[in-house]
C-alpha cells in the first residue's frame, strides 16, 4: 500500500491508496486545496469538519452541473461557476456576521 500526505487549508492529512495511485491523490488533494482556500477567503476561519463538508458541497454541486451538460464543461464555465458558488458564500458569511453582531448586542 502507497501511502502520502496531502495538505487542504494548511492542514495536512496521511493518506493510504493503492501503490502508483500517489500522484493521482495528490492532485485531487490540490482541488480540494483549492475549495478549501476559496471558501476560507469568503468565509474566513471555520472548523475542519465544517471545511470539509462545504467542499465536498462545492464539488457535489459542480458534478451534478457537469452531469446536467453531458460531462463537458469549458474551463470559463467552471471559473463562472467557481466565481458565483464564491459569491453565494460571500452572501452568507456576511449574514452570518450580521447575525454574530445582533447577538453580541443582546
Amino acid at each position: 500500500m502507497g501511502q502520502v500526505t496531502i495538505t487542504i487549508d494548511k492542514r495536512e492529512y496521511a493518506i493510504t491508496c493503492e501503490d502508483g495511485e500517489e500522484a493521482h491523490i495528490i492532485k485531487l488533494s490540490r482541488i480540494l486545496d483549492e475549495k478549501a482556500k476559496l471558501l476560507s477567503q469568503s468565509i474566513g476561519l471555520i472548523n475542519e469538519n465544517m471545511m470539509l463538508a462545504m467542499v465536498g458541497l462545492l464539488l457535489a454541486d459542480e458534478n451534478q452541473e457537469l452531469q446536467k451538460k453531458g460531462g463537458v464543461v469549458s474551463t470559463d464555465e467552471i471559473v463562472r461557476m467557481d466565481t458565483q458558488t464564491a459569491q453565494g458564500i460571500d452572501s452568507e458569511s456576511e449574514r452570518i456576521r450580521s447575525l454574530i453582531q445582533s447577538i453580541k448586542q443582546l
